[in-house]
């Protein structure tokens, strides 16, 4: 079995989706835990100039997998070149960002290899030297471990927010070019316009301070305090799902599995408890900051900075502070 792990980065149109760098992030951790080495492949039309913004990081090489087929998606075009590389390269594991594509032909392209897909991985570990990935089933209420059976390769997507991308790490590397065998008369589908989710009144994902608020407000009428606090941070207010279910809140303010991922630079969360439902949303935020009365909350496992307390007494506290900071 070779120690490669073999990271298929996701373009499109020439700009990155931010969720191959997460995943980039995560081959290269997986390469170091099992002690194998990672590379990444961009497949496109025209790839090489953001394949050459890869050899900054490290990778022991880039392949820029390029045919002019694969200028518009499809997932036979995708599979057949992507198989291509993978029975060339011949890796041990094979990542995907868990992105709408993927999930399209991903599983069409483990099965040329007798696999399944690993899907929705938030994260693994390494027993006896082969990983055991963690998924999520029934949004987030159970998480099972899997270890891939069968002979390599393995196919896997991470979810967003499982990884920062700020955490991949540079070095050097160089590109090779790799030209796929893709027959025109294989690609059954003609490319339309891509899938877009609907449109948001609120793109928590832009957000750089977001103060969110959980079921420790108690009720509507005192969403107040927070939003008070967001609009001294000149943060954006969101919340976990129960505050959106309840009409409190917009739909398009929640965070969380069934909601919006983030990952801005502080994450304020108030009286959210840390259902995982709701970590899988925004554990990938740069800083942490918990606000709730139990000291057990599981959002203190993920916090980088905790208070114990009556949010009712903390926040005003706090949002009286940073106005007399800010002079506002």
């Amino acid at each position: 079995m070779s120690g490669t792990i073999l990271i298929v980065m996701e373009q499109r149109n020439g700009a990155w989706n931010r969720m191959s760098f997460e995943t980039l992030a995560a081959g290269q951790q997986l390469a170091s835990d099992l002690g194998g080495t990672a590379v990444a492949a961009v497949p496109g039309g025209s790839v090489g100039a953001l394949a050459n913004e890869l050899t900054s990081k490290k990778l022991a090489l880039v392949y820029a997998v390029e045919h002019a087929l694969l200028a518009q998606y499809t997932p036979d075009g995708f599979t057949a070149a992507l198989e291509g590389l993978i029975r060339q390269v011949n890796p041990a594991y094979v990542l995907f960002p868990h992105t709408y594509q993927v999930r399209d032909f991903a599983p069409k392209l483990a099965t040329r290899f007798n696999q399944v897909l690993i899907s929705d991985v938030v994260g693994f570990r390494v027993d006896s030297g082969s990983p055991v990935f963690v998924r999520q089933l029934f949004q987030g209420k159970l998480n099972a471990d899997v270890k891939a059976g069968g002979s390599a390769p393995h196919f896997a997507s991470i979810q967003a927010g499982a990884f920062r991308a700020e955490q991949v790490q540079e070095g050097s590397s160089q590109v090779e070019t790799f030209a796929p065998s893709v027959d025109a008369g294989a690609i059954r589908t003609k490319p339309l316009e891509p899938f877009r989710e609907s449109a948001r009144a609120v793109d928590l994902t832009a957000a750089d301070i977001i103060v969110s608020v959980g079921r420790g407000i108690k009720e509507k009428d005192n969403i107040h305090v927070v939003e008070e606090l967001a609009k001294a941070l000149g943060a954006e207010l969101a919340a976990s799902r129960p505050i959106c279910d309840s009409g409190w809140l917009p739909m398009e303010r929640q965070v969380g599995s069934s909601g919006q991922t983030v990952s801005p630079k502080v994450y304020l969360a108030v009286g959210i408890s840390g259902a995982i439902q709701h970590l899988v949303g925004m554990k990938g935020s740069k800083t942490i900051v918990a606000i709730n009365k139990d000291a057990n909350a599981p959002i203190f496992e993920v916090a980088d900075y905790g208070i114990v307390g009556d949010l009712f007494e903390v926040v005003p506290a706090l949002t009286e502070e940073v106005r007399k900071v800010r002079g506002s």
